[in-house]
């Protein structure tokens, strides 16, 4: 793999990281709701989940997903569901009262983590995405292997300083914000981004 090549992966990379999509929104709208402690449960959830959709797909989900409209459609609307049911949560939290930063509980972290998990794993969009793209970047003269762990751990550190950015510049805005009904209202946005992730996922097509 030459540089120029590593180089147009890294661009590819980055434009689809910040394209909004269920991922995206869903980790804006949890960070709008939860602050800015819930930066690394969301990004390590979005980050494993990227891992095993690229694994999924290398061993041969991705093509079988590619064929299969019954397969798709039942993850499809997994993750619709699970979006929205995440939504309502989120739209009916109650904030805490008084002038302290918000706190996210432990068990709220492994939710937090959980919840981008699945959204990113059981994406199948992505699975069969990266069935596509990742071999248009490999040289079929040299070793594959090799070549696939570069680009996947090069596509996992994009990904990680992208979300990361999401994630902290919502958190911050939401730690700063202390007046009870603006937290408020900023869980009413969240539940609505999460919504929105829903509505975009029940569009996504097989092809």
């Amino acid at each position: 793999m030459t540089l120029e090549i590593w180089v147009t992966f890294v661009s590819v990379v980055f434009i689809f990281a910040i394209i909004p999509g269920p991922t995206v929104i869903l980790v804006l709208g949890q960070a709008i709701s939860h602050g800015k402690k819930s930066v690394m449960p969301l990004v390590s959830g979005v980050l494993l989940g990227d891992f095993v959709a690229m694994t999924l797909s290398l061993i041969g989900l991705g093509a079988v997903l590619a064929t299969s409209a019954t397969l798709f459609l039942i993850l499809k609307w997994f993750g619709v569901g699970y979006l929205i049911y995440l939504g309502i949560k989120t739209w009916r939290e109650v904030p805490e009262h008084g002038l302290s930063p918000i706190s996210v509980p432990d068990m709220s972290k492994v939710n937090l983590f959980k919840s981008s998990f699945l959204v990113t794993a059981l994406n199948p969009k992505d699975i069969v995405f990266f069935v596509a793209f990742l071999p248009q970047f490999v040289n079929p003269n040299v070793a594959a292997m090799p070549q696939l762990l570069i680009l996947m751990v090069t596509f996992l550190g994009v990904v990680s300083i992208t979300i990361t950015s999401f994630a902290l510049f919502t958190g911050v805005v939401r730690y700063r914000i202390q007046n009870f009904q603006a937290r408020k209202r900023l869980n009413k946005l969240g539940g609505g981004a999460l919504f929105g992730a829903a509505a975009f996922t029940s569009t996504m097509q097989q092809s």
